[in-house]
């Protein structure tokens, strides 16, 4: 086991190592690069010593000059872009060369200028709030407050040019105190073309630096990640649970992701970047973070629902593989569209008026989506409600069978014909279900139909010994049971068996009831009765009339009743309800439960 752990960790820091791979041949091809073409400078730019007109008849047209001569180093030709009146600093010499470079590093670190905003008409912006004859390019902020970076154009007599005003001038050296580069170390170190090599406006030694920070932030998280995970590792040892132990190995990766990119942000930190690609870099850290946390969240969610699923799958093993699944997808689905939604924001887009727009494109899609959502929401209801679990069987409108599968969209249930039915889960909620799987006894009914030849102690015969067939088997509940003398019907005696046999298995049932019929059909046979065949008969001979005495007998007491005005007839007059209330014996006498008044 050690011997597969030690490979193991051989293994995982090789492949480590072959990941910084290309990192290294990059390095390498832009330090040869830099070597064999020190002269490389900003595309578009001119060389050293080119001479030729400078055009400064707009705003736009200066600030354009002196970036173009300043991403080339040609620090003495953008100098001419400076006002030096009364400057000590002449035209053309080292030090109107320092202001402009000076310059060019305070814009550098603190602002990106778009030339599209820039006046590009002789007389400037109208509307800035300024004297005709100057535009302001930007504001720079320092200790003591607010400096502007202004463009003022010269006199009619001295040409109309437009350059960066004598104010903007005098204040570069305080500016550049604040918000300049010193390079120190590296510059009496590193050769001239590691800052005169430009791409993106970011020195040929920034992006080595870049590079080594990439390189140096991998490691940084892996280490730290390893330190890390270890601390917690031993903490959750402690514990009686395991899903912590499986959470911090499945973390690893995310976390080992998210200290390496906070280990190259704060490298990058001391590069001096320019505001451009400074800002790009922390929004790029911004979202690598997000990417970093969603991640991690969405490995804690799998293993939450692997846990669940293990709890609740030794109680309800349907319900498990049911709702846990769904609701792993679901908080997925949750965890990606709010990760979405910051890393849209982090980006600097207006995360209001997108989500404003998916409102109405929303109810567009609803709207069109009616029945698929409304099919969503019914397997939702399914599924939270339980009505039915898959492998029960159920009767659902006109269909009988076993469900299968319980979806998003729809519901399959399986028929006694072997066919399979897709119930869609909108129609599904709705329908009336009936669940066979849940009953906890099952109902046995039957009524036997007798011959009228049967005679009143043939029957009483037989609902004696047809409720002892019931109380005596094991199987069927004492209550309700009972076998009831319920009807004379058109051609038989009809006795009505109800109980309940107790058990949830159809086929135990089946066999139970089977048993059951075939020992009362050993019963009727006993009592000599036979069962009714449906059947008409018809008797041939002369009526013997009526007796004519209980005839006039029963007349008389009607007549009585009159008389006296005691006919009970429609309703029996509370008084002979009370006269004759608890008279007849019951049961009757002869019966095993009967008891002798006292």
């Amino acid at each position: 086991m050690a011997a597969r752990s030690t490979l193991a960790t051989r293994l995982a820091r090789a492949r480590f190592l072959a990941r910084l791979i290309p990192l290294g041949c990059a390095l390498l091809f832009l330090l040869g690069l830099a070597l064999a073409r020190p002269s490389l400078a900003w595309p578009g730019a001119a060389r050293q010593g080119t001479s030729h007109a400078q055009v400064r008849a707009t705003p736009r047209q200066a600030l354009k000059g002196y970036l173009e001569a300043a991403r080339a180093a040609e620090w003495t030709r953008a100098a001419e872009f400076l006002d030096l009146r009364g400057r000590r600093a002449a035209p053309g010499s080292a030090a109107a060369g320092t202001l402009a470079r000076q310059l060019k590093e305070v814009l550098d670190q603190t602002f990106w200028i778009d030339l599209e905003r820039v006046s590009d008409t002789p007389e400037g912006s109208p509307d800035d709030g300024l004297a005709p004859d100057l535009e302001r390019v930007t504001t720079v902020r320092t200790p003591q407050g607010e400096v502007p970076i202004l463009l003022a154009r010269s006199a009619a007599a001295q040409g109309g040019e437009w350059r960066f005003s004598g104010e903007t001038v005098a204040a570069i050296p305080e500016l550049h105190a604040v918000h300049g580069r010193e390079h120190g170390w590296l510059e009496e170190h590193l050769p001239a073309p590691f800052f005169e090599l430009r791409l993106l406006e970011v020195e040929l030694w920034q992006w080595l630096g870049l590079l080594l920070a990439v390189i140096a932030g991998s490691i940084a998280g892996y280490v730290g990640s390893a330190i890390l995970l270890r601390v917690t590792r031993q903490v959750a040892q402690r514990t009686k649970t395991a899903w912590d132990d499986e959470l911090l190995a499945r973390s690893a990766s995310p976390v080992r992701f998210a200290l390496s990119v906070f280990a190259f942000y704060a490298l990058a930190q001391i590069l001096e970047l320019n505001a451009l690609v400074a800002g790009f870099l922390a929004l790029a850290c911004k979202a690598l973070t997000v990417v970093a946390a969603t991640w991690l969240l969405l490995r804690m969610v799998d293993v939450l629902a692997e846990a669940v699923h293990r709890n609740l799958g030794r109680r309800d093993t349907n319900t498990a593989d049911t709702l846990v699944p769904i609701g792993r997808r679901v908080t997925k689905a949750f965890v990606l569209g709010i990760a979405l939604v910051s890393l849209i924001h982090n980006l600097g887009f207006n995360v209001a008026g997108i989500l404003a727009g998916l409102g109405v494109g929303g109810l567009a899609v609803a709207l069109a989506a009616q029945k698929t959502l409304e099919n969503l929401f019914g397997g939702i209801t399914v599924l939270v409600d339980r009505p039915v679990e898959v492998g029960q069987t159920c009767r659902v409108g006109e269909h009988f069978g076993t469900v299968e599968e319980i979806g998003m969209r729809s519901t399959r249930v399986r028929t006694l014909d072997r066919t399979l039915v897709t119930i869609a889960n909108a129609e599904f909620a709705a329908a009336r279900i009936e669940n066979f799987s849940r009953r906890d006894q099952m109902r046995l009914y039957t009524v036997l139909q007798l011959g009228y030849d049967t005679t009143p102690d043939q029957l009483r015969y037989l609902l004696v010994d047809l409720r002892k067939v019931l109380y005596a088997h094991p199987k069927v509940t004492h209550d309700p049971c009972r076998v009831r003398f319920t009807s004379l019907s058109a051609y038989s005696l009809d006795l009505e068996v109800f109980a309940f046999v107790d058990t949830q298995d159809w086929n135990e049932f089946l066999g139970i009831r089977e048993e059951i019929y075939l020992r009362f059909i050993d019963v009727v046979a006993a009592s000599g009765a036979t069962f009714a065949y449906p059947s008409q008969t018809l008797y041939l001979g002369r009526d013997g009339g009526r007796d004519l005495a209980k005839s006039a007998a029963a007349e008389r007491a009607v007549q009585a009743w009159r008389e006296a005005g005691s006919l009970p007839l429609p309703e029996f007059p509370p008084e002979a309800i009370a006269a004759i209330d608890d008279t007849l014996e019951f049961p009757p006498k002869g019966s095993a439960l009967h008891r002798p008044r006292a």
